[in-house]
């Protein structure tokens, strides 16, 4: 089975064709920082503020033993391919560095992967 995982923002819109949506606008969101607002979510600093929050490390630990558990059963039922979507407001930092989390939490099963950051370049 294929995993694509898409970074969003939902001001442009949810992601056409998703299997599953991920809402992370509950974590703080580091547009509200002058020195980080003009950075994306796979610059270092950005993933440490982002890291920083209590509810992200327990949202990573929660939802990816979901995602581990579930997996197994799409490629049970022979679906060939899944679409985790992951958004925040803009889709540029919170979004950005969760799909980040979630293509190397996947990346070394064997399994075909991608990773597309949709809106990281949209204003």
């Amino acid at each position: 089975m294929k995993l694509s995982i898409i970074s969003f923002g939902f001001k442009y819109g949810i992601v056409v064709d998703t299997d599953l949506l991920v809402d992370v606008r509950f974590i703080p969101n580091p547009y509200y920082v002058p020195e980080l607002r003009e950075l994306d979510g796979k610059d270092g600093i950005v993933q440490q503020f982002i890291k920083k929050w209590p509810q992200t490390q327990e949202f990573l630990d929660r939802y990816l033993s979901l995602l581990d558990y579930l997996i197994p059963f799409y490629e049970k039922e022979r679906k060939t391919h899944l679409t985790l979507a992951v958004g925040c407001t803009g889709g540029r930092h919170r979004s950005v560095t969760i799909a980040e989390e979630f293509f190397a939490h996947f990346k070394g099963i064997n399994r075909e992967i991608s990773l597309t950051h949709r809106d990281i370049e949209l204003i």
